[in-house]
This record gives C-alpha cells, sequence and structure tokens, in this order.
C-alpha cells in the first residue's frame, strides 16, 4: 500500500496533480491509465498510484479470501487521502453502497461478453469431451456445464496473460475470460469465440469501470462526471440492482446484462428502453433460470429489483442458497468475481 498524509494543494495542477489509484496489474494499469489520459486531454494533470491489494498477495480461490479484495485497498488510500481517485472495475465493487465514496463516473462499456481462448483456435462446440477448461467464475463455469458438453471445469487464477500461457503452453484446452480485458490490453488475437449472452450472460457490470472519488471533493466530482456515459451508467444501474436484489454472495452463479434499445411508442415515434436478461445457475449445471424484462431508462434500478424478483419466484433462491453454503465467511453481497 501507498502511505503518507494527504495533500492540501491545490489538486489538478502539474505541482500537485490528482492520484489515481490502482492496482499494478497490466490491466489494471491500463484501465487507470485511460482516466488519466482522459482527465490530461481535459485540461487536468494526472498520475498513477499503484496499491496492493489483498486480491494481489493471494494465490487462493476467490471464494475463501471474501469480498472486496480488489476494492478494500484502493478504498482505503482513499479515504486516506493517499490517493483522490480509484479506479475499478465496476464488477469488483460490492453492491452496497459506501457514502464516503461516489462513483463520480462510468466510461463508455466495453464490450461485456466473455470470450473463449482455447487451442488450435477451436469454438466451444468443437472442443471435445472431457476437455479441460479453466475460469474463475463459479458463473461461468455454471453455464458452461448447462451446456452439456461434457466439459471438465478447472479453477483459475492468474493475470491474463497466465491465463493465456496455460492454453498455449497445453496445460489447458482453453480458458473464458472477459473479453474487454483483451481488448484493453491488445490481446484480441488471441480469442477464439465470442461467447454470446445465449450462451453465457456475463457477470453484472462485466466491461464497465467505476471511477470513485470521496464525496466531500465536490469539485472533483464534477469533473470526473464528464467521463460519464449515461446509457453504460443506466445499464449498470440495472444489473446491479438485480444482483443486490437477489442477495446474492460474492461468487454466486449469477448473470445479467442490460443494453439500451430503440423501440416505437403508441404513436409511431422512436425511443429508448432499457433492455435486462439475468440468469441464475445451479453451479453443477443441472439448472438455470432466464428471465428478460424491458421499461424506461429512467427506471433502470426499479427494473432491475423487478426482474430480480421475477427470478426468485422461479426458483433461484434455491439455487444460490445451494451455492452459498460453500462461499467464503463473511461473503456480503457483492459482484466480484476475479473475472479477468
Amino acid at each position: 500500500m501507498v502511505h503518507g498524509e494527504q495533500d492540501t494543494r491545490m489538486r489538478g495542477t502539474i505541482e500537485s496533480p490528482w492520484r489515481i489509484g490502482t492496482r499494478g496489474s497490466l490491466l489494471a494499469l491500463t484501465q487507470a491509465g485511460t482516466v488519466r489520459d482522459a482527465l490530461i486531454a481535459a485540461g487536468q494533470q494526472a498520475e498513477l498510484v499503484i496499491v496492493k491489494t489483498a486480491g494481489d498477495l493471494s494465490s487462493e480461490p476467490v471464494e475463501k479470501i471474501g469480498v472486496g479484495v480488489f476494492t478494500a485497498a484502493l478504498r482505503e488510500e482513499l479515504a486516506a487521502g493517499t490517493v483522490d481517485i480509484a479506479v475499478h472495475s465496476y464488477k469488483d465493487l460490492p453492491t452496497a453502497r459506501d457514502p464516503r465514496f461516489t462513483i463520480a463516473a462510468i466510461p463508455l462499456r466495453e464490450d461485456p461478453r466473455d470470450a473463449l481462448v482455447a487451442r488450435d483456435g477451436l469454438v466451444l462446440g468443437e472442443l471435445p469431451a472431457g476437455s479441460v477448461i479453466g475460469t474463475s467464475a463459479p458463473r461461468r463455469a455454471a453455464q458452461l456445464r448447462a451446456l452439456g458438453l461434457g466439459l471438465e471445469i478447472v479453477p483459475l487464477r492468474g493475470n491474463l496473460d497466465t491465463r493465456l500461457r496455460k492454453v498455449a503452453e497445453g496445460e489447458l484446452d482453453a480458458v473464458v475470460v472477459a473479453r474487454a480485458g483483451l481488448v484493453r490490453i491488445g490481446r484480441t488475437e488471441a480469442v477464439t469465440e465470442s461467447l454470446e449472452p445465449v450462451q453465457m450472460l456475463p457477470a453484472p457490470a462485466q466491461g464497465a469501470l467505476g471511477i470513485e472519488c470521496r464525496t466531500e471533493e465536490t469539485e472533483l466530482v464534477t469533473i470526473l462526471s464528464a467521463l460519464d456515459d449515461a446509457g453504460t451508467r443506466a445499464a449498470v444501474v440495472a444489473e446491479r440492482a438485480l444482483l443486490a436484489e437477489l442477495e446474492a454472495g460474492c461468487t454466486a452463479p449469477v448473470g445479467a446484462l442490460a443494453e439500451v434499445v430503440e423501440s416505437l411508442d403508441d404513436d409511431g415515434r422512436v425511443m429508448e428502453e432499457l433492455s435486462l436478461r439475468g440468469c441464475a445457475a445451479a453451479i453443477d449445471g443441472s439448472d438455470v433460470i432466464r428471465a428478460s424484462a424491458v421499461g424506461p431508462v429512467a427506471n433502470a434500478a426499479e427494473l432491475g429489483r423487478e426482474l430480480a424478483r421475477e427470478l426468485l419466484e422461479l426458483g433461484a433462491r434455491d439455487l444460490l442458497s445451494a451455492h452459498a453454503e460453500g462461499a467464503a465467511p463473511n461473503s456480503n453481497p457483492s459482484p466480484m468475481e476475479n473475472e479477468r
């Protein structure tokens, strides 16, 4: 972690730039770098500050480490005033709001789909039964098993390069990772198939960044808000509201994807609505409960809650309760899955 007293000089100047806290992985640095560059383009000065997190220091599966392994350390430094801004993969953030902090911006989302990286350029349907697939996420494992392809799913940790290397060196037949991460580090050539939501719904907020600062820093909130994308924010709000309403644990096999779509009103005029799909899966792949809904963009949170209640009525509670029995102690609701 970084340490030091809070600097009270005017921020955003050459003498005292905005300090952006980030993890030290290539992906995290790349993501935070886009925020730094956007601030500089807007006439602000900014620099990156690397913060070590519990998730970086442990090789244990995420469900054993617990909630907040990638976000808690960043927030500690933010609260202490040693950084001014934290850049998160939004899906890593707990769903419960912390009033000390404000998500001042959610930039335009990268492709939220999951991606298959397989040996010999194979797509999912071409992998023979018994192929060994690595993934860090129970959500992915459950949906892969539900496809009935006879694949062997094994746990996977490590940064993206480490995961890709396991395929290149023949240790695994394939891995499933977030396509957004590969796009951001310039490794899309490794993707052998982008998995469509009908095959695998992504994690809530996958592909989105959360740019966070202290709530009391109203000037900085205003500066950062220029980086916000309204459509992405609406989609993320709906997806995370669904997750929160389900009261799912931090590694729950829950998928959600919202998109702003165009439709026609009763008078034939084009209007925008929010389309939301969600699922809850049995970890052994024996059942996947799916539902979808469409509603006003302005009612994103309520749309997410309504769809979650429909999933619960369809039996999602039993699936999620069965998974929670094997989750880590103190697993508060969170979308964090270490899904890189």
